[in-house]
């Protein structure tokens, strides 16, 4: 049976925690990514008062980073899995009375359950490019609906040039090869654009390329 990706296949966490691989199953590139991500952010005006959501955190290679720069309960996280961000709780945190355990929280459907409405800012990095199209209307929807003082979602989404190219197998800058319909997902920047404003945001597409090829999109209240 085929699954949106690998991480919703039964049992994929489990074994891949058993055999102490919390880092390697969320991308590899710990350091190199960690350091991108967090040099990405302060660049794009994160302070240490923002209140801060890490969606699809998985085992803290970000949350590791910014957890000691921001204010202590500021830096909130979600994930498919329990179990990996804990896992990054317990191996890679330094700074653990900064962060209470609770405020990471298991959620598979962009539904935010129990996350502070307060948040500032929001990313999910690497989460669109492993889910169908539509996960991304979604997640851009419950962002809106859930976050009222929001001033900013980033999230990362892989390319094709136009539509047509779109239909079928890309190779990205960096050499990952994206598809249509399995994962690595990609999309074209007009539906981005789309889904965003369907979603009362308006959309800024960065031309900077990311790790493995990535684009990093800025959404802002329309």
């Amino acid at each position: 049976m085929a699954h949106v990706s690998p991480y919703h296949a039964p049992g994929f966490f489990e074994e891949a925690l058993a055999k102490g691989k919390h880092r390697d199953i969320v991308g590899g590139r710990w350091e190199e990514t960690g350091i991108i991500q967090m040099e990405m952010l302060e660049q794009y005006g994160l302070r240490p008062d923002h209140r801060f959501l890490d969606i699809g955190a998985g085992s803290l290679r970000l949350g590791c980073r910014l957890v000691p720069f921001l204010n202590p309960g500021n830096y909130w996280a979600t994930d498919v899995s329990g179990d990996l961000m804990r896992r990054g709780y317990d191996l890679e945190l330094v700074e653990k009375d900064r962060l209470p355990v609770a405020q990471l929280i298991e959620d598979a459907n962009f539904a935010f359950p129990g996350v502070t409405p307060d948040i500032d800012i929001a990313l999910a990095f690497a989460v669109f490019t492993h889910l169908p199209m539509n996960h991304l209307r979604q997640g851009l929807m419950s962002v809106r609906r859930s976050f009222p003082r929001l001033q900013q979602f980033m999230f990362t989404v892989f390319l094709a040039p136009d539509v047509e190219t779109a239909m079928g197998p890309v190779r990205q800058p960096d050499g990952v090869v994206t598809h249509p319909t399995r994962t690595p997902y990609h999309t074209v920047a007009e539906d981005v654009r789309h889904f965003a404003q369907a979603a009362g945001f308006d959309v800024e597409i960065k031309d900077n390329r990311l790790p493995r090829g990535q684009i990093l999109c800025i959404a802002k209240s329309a």
